[in-house]
């Protein structure tokens, strides 16, 4: 018997990452936060492949948070506007990490 395939699916995470050279972040900048979407078959996969592409690109991923699915975020009352799901739809389809959003952090975090 043919074991059952998993069905891709594509989850939202936020990481943490801090400075490497040649990592494309501000100069001035401390680190970064970004809100990707990545998918596989279950959320430890998409975690595992955006630590790696992030790796690939010389960036220090140092946390990653886990947002679920589509369906798991409007459960959780989460608003997702028509470009989020076009996001989710091309990582989806690409079978991708998309990084949709970097925020550079300035400053020692304190005060």
């Amino acid at each position: 018997m043919a074991k059952e395939k998993k069905r891709q699916q594509v989850y939202t995470l936020v990481v943490e990452v801090g400075r490497k050279p040649g990592d494309g972040l501000p100069k001035d900048a401390t680190g970064a936060g970004l809100m990707v979407y990545a998918s596989g078959v279950d959320e430890s996969e998409a975690v595992r492949e955006t630590v790696a592409v992030l790796k690939q690109a010389d960036m220090a991923p140092l946390d990653v948070q886990g947002y679920g699915t589509l369906d798991e975020r409007r459960e959780m009352g989460h608003e997702v506007g028509d470009e989020e799901i076009a996001l989710m739809d091309r990582a989806a389809a690409e079978n991708a990490v998309i990084v949709a959003q970097m925020t550079p952090y300035f400053g020692d975090g304190e005060g």
